[in-house]
């Protein structure tokens, strides 16, 4: 197993980290591990060197921080040695009755961050993120927030997810005006048939320092090699009932095909040659992946032995390479030969 650096900060996460939305009984039917069977996917994925584990509290409702946190400790894992990264920002009352509990008012996060650490038995979490933007919350507010939880040992690092480029610069802008905490990373879905990333908020995470980690990178299960063009819609398969994340499938399905000849050339499945195709995008930090049975997290965790040859990536990068949009066809048009 590999380490990068997360961010600009000193802190070393493994390039594959271990996703728990499987975790539980109760999201979007997605749910299925329970204690006995993370505590299993916790074990091996700490035997081949992975120390980086996210969740969220919305993961079948706090169900998932708690068999997380239980997890690690029966697995004898030492609490300084694992790297835990948790979010706050989605509804956590399931009827909605609580108009509070939600969003990025101070409120919220610090009620949420206490009900974090109490779920997952820790006295702090190393990586926090917000969950989402909160159309409602001012920006001061929330990162003030996160200021204040650092400053009180209850957080290590703070990061975001699912931001668009103007919210995340702008709260880049706002940390440095009041010296206050910067996110030190962006979780945001990419992956060989998923790459709106690469448009904007991947330059300015490598140009600002942020590091990315990857949700969804096999795209709801697309890239394994169960879609084909004769079979788009296998039987019993994830996205054959719960289709997300979007993805363009003609195009999808030219990438599964020269995913399938490299596979081969490598003696690879065609999820880790996905897998790695991530891992050699620079600015890409950690790739989480998740699993409900233990023959997937195996598979997985195989693709950082893969090492696909610039000629490989480049293949695949042409397979599904996203047409250049206004400004940037542009930019490059006016800088053609500087």
């Amino acid at each position: 197993m590999n380490y990068r650096l997360l961010g600009r900060t000193g802190l070393k996460v493994s390039e594959l980290c271990l996703g728990t939305m499987t975790f539980g009984q109760s999201f979007f039917n997605i749910a299925k591990v329970e204690q006995s069977g993370a505590n299993e996917m916790v074990r091996r994925a700490w035997e081949v060197g992975v120390n980086f584990f996210d969740t969220a509290d919305v993961y079948s409702y706090g169900e998932s921080e708690e068999i997380l946190g239980r997890a690690i400790r029966e697995s004898d894992i030492k609490r300084e040695s694992a790297i835990i990264a948790t979010k706050v920002r989605s509804q956590m009352t399931q009827d909605g009755s609580d108009v509070n509990n939600v969003g990025l008012s101070r409120h919220h996060i610090m009620a949420a961050c206490e009900a974090s650490l109490r779920r997952l038995g820790t006295d702090y979490i190393d990586l926090y993120q917000v969950h989402g933007w909160d159309i409602h919350a001012p920006i001061e507010e929330t990162l003030s927030a996160l200021n204040d939880l650092v400053r009180q040992g209850k957080v290590r690092y703070i990061g975001c997810s699912n931001w668009s480029v103007r919210h995340l610069m702008k709260s880049l802008s706002v940390s440095e005006r009041h010296d206050w905490e910067r996110f030190v990373s962006l979780q945001a879905y990419y992956s060989l048939v998923g790459r709106d990333l690469e448009h904007e908020l991947l330059p300015l995470c490598r140009e600002e320092g942020l590091g990315v980690l990857v949700w969804s990178p096999l795209s709801g299960g697309f890239l394994t090699g169960k879609y084909r063009r004769d079979d788009p819609t296998p039987e019993g398969a994830r996205r054959s009932g719960f289709n997300f994340p979007p993805i363009d499938e003609e195009r999808g399905f030219d990438a599964v095909e020269a995913l399938d000849e490299i596979a081969q050339a490598h003696e690879a499945t065609i999820a880790q040659v996905s897998l790695a195709w991530l891992l050699a995008q620079p600015g890409v930090t950690s790739i989480i992946i998740g699993a409900n049975k233990m023959s997937q997290l195996e598979d997985n965790l195989q693709a950082a032995e893969v090492r696909l040859s610039a000629a490989e990536v480049e293949r695949l990068n042409a397979a599904t390479a996203p047409r250049a949009i206004y400004p940037q066809w542009m930019i490059e048009r006016q800088n053609e030969g500087r």
